[in-house]
């Protein structure tokens, strides 16, 4: 299994005091760490995923449960006509993040903003988020990570003008948190709300 390196930091604060409590003569003293580091290793695993190769489909960029799905929540969606596909990440989910299609990173966009449960309607207008644009034939398609109540920062390692394929790992968001997808308005969804999706493989939709 892997680790996302976002979360070294801390697994590594948690797991020295445990090794160094281990060594007094009250051990039992490391078990709070020790079980602090297990959580910290679980929470930032990395497991392997098998995305589709067919062209036209959109991967979920994200594990989690399907919040939204059709028309897009008033003044989420960027200018134009969309569809929207949200995901909501729970603490028990896997955080790295995935691209959801092939194609080019056109712009990123950072916005400030508050820290509102990432399940709540709120948090897709006020929410800190980072807004990634990739484009392609056909037209663009627009995913934003976004900060929850836990969640204080998201990694996202791609830049402006790299080409990315559909499934590869891109960033990471830390401690619950949400991801909106906005999809050109004649993609076919074939997920609905409530629906399970896991990052890199499940298939959201299918482009024209």
């Amino acid at each position: 299994m892997k680790f996302d390196r976002a979360g070294y930091p801390f697994i590594a604060g948690a797991l020295l005091p445990a090794l160094l409590l281990a060594a007094f003569p009250r051990p039992r003293l490391a078990l709070p760490f020790a079980a602090l580091a297990a959580a910290f290793l679980f929470f930032f695993r990395d497991p392997e995923r098998q995305p589709p190769t067919e062209s036209g489909l959109v991967v979920s960029p994200a594990d989690g449960r399907v919040l939204v799905a059709g028309d897009p929540q008033a003044g989420a969606a960027p200018q134009g006509t969309w569809c929207q596909i949200s995901i909501f990440l729970s603490p028990l989910d896997v955080h790295v993040n995935r691209i959801p299609v092939s194609g080019r990173v056109g712009r990123i966009e950072y916005r400030p903003g508050r820290y509102a449960p990432a399940y709540d309607k709120a948090a897709a207008t006020e929410n800190e988020c980072n807004t990634i644009w990739i484009e392609r034939e056909g037209g663009p398609v627009v995913f934003r990570q976004i900060t929850g109540v836990l969640v204080r920062r998201v990694v996202c390692r791609v830049k402006t003008g790299d080409q990315v394929t559909a499934g590869e790992r891109f960033g990471v968001m830390k401690f619950g948190s949400r991801i909106d997808l906005f999809l050109p308005p004649d993609a076919r969804l074939l997920v609905g709300v409530g629906d399970r999706v896991r990052a890199g493989e499940s298939v959201l939709a299918r482009l024209a």
